[in-house]
């Protein structure tokens, strides 16, 4: 994993904590939207973090 990818997940983690927190506290369901692009984040992390896979180079 590399410092992107692991700065990712940092903020995803972070949005949606926020989020919860948020509306827990405030009772506001806006903080619904935290909890959505912290999803989006994570999709984002998972679709772009992957490696492509090795080449087989047997002779």
């Amino acid at each position: 994993m590399n410092g992107a990818l692991k700065a990712a997940w940092g903020l995803t983690a972070f949005v949606v904590l926020a989020g919860i927190v948020g509306w827990i506290v405030t009772d506001r369901a806006v903080f619904a939207v935290f909890i959505v692009l912290g999803v989006l984040t994570a999709a984002g992390a998972l679709l772009t973090g992957r490696t492509a896979p090795k080449e087989n180079r047997t002779p």
